[in-house]
């Protein structure tokens, strides 16, 4: 079984003529024309092609730097915002402590009734 891979212009605008699939002294397994418009090779997957040009890609990368790049703005923030109410409720709480109305005191060797001489 084998694939053509047509004729086409590759993203310099040079035609690269078309091939069969699996290439000569290429991979056995490669039976089938993958890649984009003005990219193409042989791969083992029937549907690894794409009618798009490769450069589209570069558009989906972009995207998702920037989808990236807003998500760790986000955490950030966030992380920012936790830390400073963390601040406040350390710094606000009152420094006193709490007065349980017992006063300890230790007791005198004299008043116990005895010496430890």
């Amino acid at each position: 079984m084998s694939s053509e891979c047509s004729s086409y212009l590759n993203a310099d605008r040079v035609l690269v003529s078309g091939f069969s699939c699996p290439r000569v002294g290429g991979d056995a397994r490669a039976l089938y024309c993958c890649g984009f418009q003005d990219v193409k090779y042989c791969c083992d997957d029937p549907h690894s092609f794409f009618p798009y040009e490769h450069s589209y890609m570069w558009w989906l990368s972009i995207g998702a730097l920037v989808g990236l790049s807003i998500a760790a703005v986000v955490l950030f923030a966030f992380i920012i915002t936790v830390c400073v109410l963390c601040y406040l409720f350390i710094s606000t709480k009152p420094r006193s402590k709490l007065d349980t109305g017992l006063n300890l005191q230790m007791a005198d060797s004299e008043t116990r009734g005895g010496s430890i001489c």
